[in-house]
C-alpha cells in the first residue's frame, strides 16, 4: 500500500477523508477520526466509486 493521502480537493476546513492505494485495491479513513480504523475496498469496488465521483 501507499502512503495515505487527501484529495487536492479537500477543504481546509478537516472535513475529508484520506486514501491509500495499493494493487488489490484501496483504503479509506476519516482525517479527523483516524484512530476509528479505515475502510478496505477490493480493486473493483474502488474504481467503481471513482468513477462515480468524476465530474462532467
Amino acid at each position: 500500500m501507499s502512503d495515505w493521502h487527501k484529495s487536492s480537493y479537500s477543504s481546509t476546513s478537516g472535513q475529508c477523508v484520506e486514501a491509500r492505494e495499493g494493487v488489490h485495491g484501496a483504503d479509506v479513513r476519516d482525517t479527523q477520526n483516524r484512530e476509528a480504523g479505515h475502510l478496505s475496498f477490493s480493486r473493483t469496488e474502488w474504481l467503481a466509486a471513482l468513477a462515480a465521483t468524476v465530474t462532467k
